[in-house]
């Protein structure tokens, strides 16, 4: 990635026109072509910017530019339409490159995979007496996320989610439907999990005579000191 900071102006024209006037960005340019100007602010989105594939061309000012203060100037081009993007810069305050190496992406928090691998490692917070069967127990539709059985032997099925709605509870009635088929599962119940429910989701589960869970993922985790709560 190649790091910029400069007095500049540029100019978008291709499917739209805009204008950004003088003053001091960031400029990235990226390994995969890309090309950003940011300001320091509005968050992280930048001001304009090309998108990949495009090209960057980089040529010295003609003379009009030169008695502007144009010391260098950046065009960018996208391959596949006549979007371009030209930067005139002034002033040239940083510039570096750094190989920033394969990024391994986003691994986000909380992620139902997680919370299906904690919930089957504390399969009690079911219900006293639960045990596990299994997790993605297979069936003809898809995989259940948990399957247990209850003090009694009788059958469970949990969907887990990360935020519960009406369609999560559609899943698992259909998961029920199947499983409620097989002789040597049923009677199945089912448990709808998830950090959160919506309240149209709760409202359709209780009708349909499914348990609702919110599932507490710090406490499950074990990074939230309940007794230290006010409420």
């Amino acid at each position: 990635m190649r790091l910029v900071v400069a007095r500049c102006s540029a100019r978008y024209t291709g499917r739209l026109s805009a204008h950004l006037p003088l003053a001091t960005r960031v400029l990235l340019v990226k390994a995969d072509g890309s090309v950003l100007l940011h300001s320091d602010g509005g968050s992280y989105k930048p001001l304009n910017w090309m998108s990949p594939p495009c090209s960057l061309a980089v040529r010295a000012p003609e003379e009009e530019a030169v008695s502007r203060g144009v010391s260098e100037v950046w065009a960018v081009q996208h391959a596949k339409s006549d979007d371009r993007l030209e930067i005139e810069l002034h002033e040239v305050l940083h510039d570096s490159s750094h190989d920033l190496g394969v990024d391994p992406g986003l691994v986000k928090d909380g992620v139902e995979a997680h919370l299906q691998e904690m919930l089957a490692a504390q399969i009690e917070l079911l219900g006293s007496g639960h045990t596990l069967v299994r997790r993605e127990y297979p069936t003809a539709i898809g995989p259940v996320d948990i399957l247990a059985k209850d003090a009694d032997g009788a059958t469970v099925a949990v969907e887990i989610k990360r935020r519960g709605d009406i369609d999560g509870v559609e899943q698992l009635t259909r998961y029920l439907e199947l499983l409620n088929r097989d002789p040597l599962l049923a009677p199945v119940r089912g448990i709808f999990a998830a950090r959160e429910i919506k309240p149209q989701a709760r409202v359709l589960a209780t009708d349909r005579g499914i348990g609702c869970l919110v599932l507490d993922y710090d406490a499950m985790r074990g990074v939230d000191d309940v007794e230290s709560r006010l409420f």
